[in-house]
């Protein structure tokens, strides 16, 4: 509460999505007493605008989400929300900052959620790579049903296909009218060769018994052939390099 009343003395920085800056403390003083689900819908849509636009308001209000997050599910699925967004144009990165601990703590909060087995486990485990600032692999993981991913080959520049899901685990060249041609079968990363964030996404769901995630995440992290001049690379590296998100 402390926090959040000495950031809104700057009326200018803390307005939400509306333009307003009192609305939202009054909504937080709301759910803190009475968990009301239209409350908390009312804040969502004020801290979060369509086109994942965030505000000041959002990242004021992070801290006290992330208090009220180990009772409230409205509230931790909010400040994750809220986190997978930071790496967008919002020029608050100061108020994110200064929440630099109270997130450390969510990320331990998240991971004790994820080994409860919830049913929104994806989303969960997108919120805690969010807390580890890998927003990237945040905003674009999938479950690994249906999931292509866009690439350049870092030899030839020819657009490669990569295919991770129940349809096939492959790199091919796509063709509009005759589909995925020319593929070639991935080859996923052992468990040994993983390292950094690809190790802890790998590790994290076989802990917690997500096979077809951490099978989908050993592909991801593996290596393509190009069909077109038969190179091979790194998946990952070449796609976060396309993709990364520009951080403001």
């Amino acid at each position: 509460m402390e926090r959040f009343n000495a950031q809104v003395v700057n009326r200018t920085q803390m307005h939400d999505c509306y333009g307003d800056v009192d609305r939202v403390p009054a909504l937080l003083e709301r759910v803190e007493v009475e968990d009301d689900a239209e409350t908390w819908e009312e804040l969502g849509y004020r801290l979060i605008l369509e086109h994942d636009l965030v505000f000041p308001a959002s990242f004021a209000a992070l801290s006290r989400l992330i208090r009220l997050a180990s009772t409230s599910a409205p509230a931790r699925g909010l400040a994750g929300a809220i986190l997978r967004r930071a790496a967008g144009h919002h020029g608050c990165d100061d108020l994110l900052a200064d929440c630099a601990d109270e997130i450390a703590e969510f990320r331990k909060l998240l991971d004790r959620h994820l080994q409860s087995q919830p049913v929104d486990y994806l989303t969960v485990f997108r919120d805690s790579l969010a807390a580890m600032e890998e927003y990237h692999w945040s905003a674009v993981l999938g479950d690994f049903t249906d999931d292509f991913y866009h690439l350049a080959c870092p030899n030839c520049a020819v657009e490669v296909t990569i295919a991770i899901g129940d349809h096939g685990r492959y790199s091919a060249i796509r063709d509009w009218n005759l589909g995925d041609v020319a593929r070639r079968g991935l080859r996923p990363a052992s468990s040994e060769e993983l390292s950094g964030v690809g190790r802890w996404m790998y590790e994290t769901a076989v802990r917690d018994g997500h096979e077809p995630l951490a099978n989908g995440i050993a592909h991801l992290f593996g290596k393509a052939e190009c069909p077109h001049c038969a190179s091979v690379f790194n998946i990952a590296d070449e796609y976060t390099s396309a993709n990364r998100p520009i951080l403001w």
